[in-house]
């Protein structure tokens, strides 16, 4: 099926409730195409759901087709990718299986946002909404201390814990419901999770700065007490570097 691009975050977030095993994403144009591998019944599961779809029998071998679409990204000295594709020589290797937490680097909002952390300081983060923890492995890898990954989805703790440790680092991956909970302090937060959530959970980011990302380039957090300093685009998506404001 294919959504606008403003619909994006909407239908992803159904498609992830739909298939947890994983389903495949492609920007065409002014659009996102979502598709899953499934049978009558998720396909008529999926039309309930968000409308109109448009089916087409699978080739054979399409067990494996899916891995096509998990290629590694580069991110400065990062290299971000699934464990069938052999890192790059000499880069910081994060390693992450794709599986039921969103999250393998290739989205624009996870690159942007790991751009951002390459310019800062090496500090204390909590990464807010960390799904499959590719934000908080890689800003461990980059040297940050400690880092805190929280999560509301039990699935994605637990995700985040198997790549920390495949991936030889240490962080602190526990579920917490981020707009709601305690949240640690901190020197630095990331979150990369819908705007309306970075909205809520803005005043009770107990840091002085925070990477927002996860909504499209005409969209800007609306978070009182807090400046930008820096904005990044890619693909239609945006993240921001935002600086507390103190009296």
């Amino acid at each position: 099926m294919r959504v606008p691009l403003a619909g994006a975050e909407e239908a992803r977030a159904a498609m992830i409730g739909l298939f947890p095993e994983g389903f495949e994403e492609a920007v065409a144009g002014a659009e996102v195409e979502l598709a899953a591998y499934t049978d009558a019944e998720g396909e008529e599961r999926l039309r309930r759901t968000l409308g109109p779809v448009a089916a087409e029998p699978v080739e054979p071998g399409w067990e494996d087709a899916w891995r096509r679409f998990h290629r590694p990204q580069r991110i400065g000295p990062l290299w971000v990718g699934p464990p069938w594709e052999r890192p790059a020589e000499g880069a910081l290797a994060v390693v992450v299986e794709p599986g039921r937490a969103f999250g393998t680097g290739a989205h624009p909002t996870t690159r942007l946002c790991l751009e951002l952390l390459l310019g800062l300081e090496r500090t204390s983060l909590v990464d807010l909404g960390c799904g499959s923890g590719v934000i908080a492995i890689a800003a461990a890898r980059l040297g940050f201390a400690p880092v805190v990954a929280l999560d509301e989805d039990e699935a994605a703790v637990e995700a985040a814990r198997s790549n920390a440790a495949a991936n030889g680092v240490a962080i602190a991956a526990r579920r917490a419901d981020v707009v709601a909970d305690p949240l640690p302090e901190a020197g630095l937060a990331v979150a990369n999770i819908a705007l309306p959530v970075i909205e809520s959970l803005a005043c009770r980011v107990r840091a002085p700065l925070l990477v927002a990302s996860g909504y499209l380039v005409d969209e800007r957090p609306d978070v009182l007490g807090w400046r930008g300093v820096e904005r990044r685009v890619m693909d239609g998506w945006a993240a921001d570097l935002l600086e507390r404001l103190y009296d």
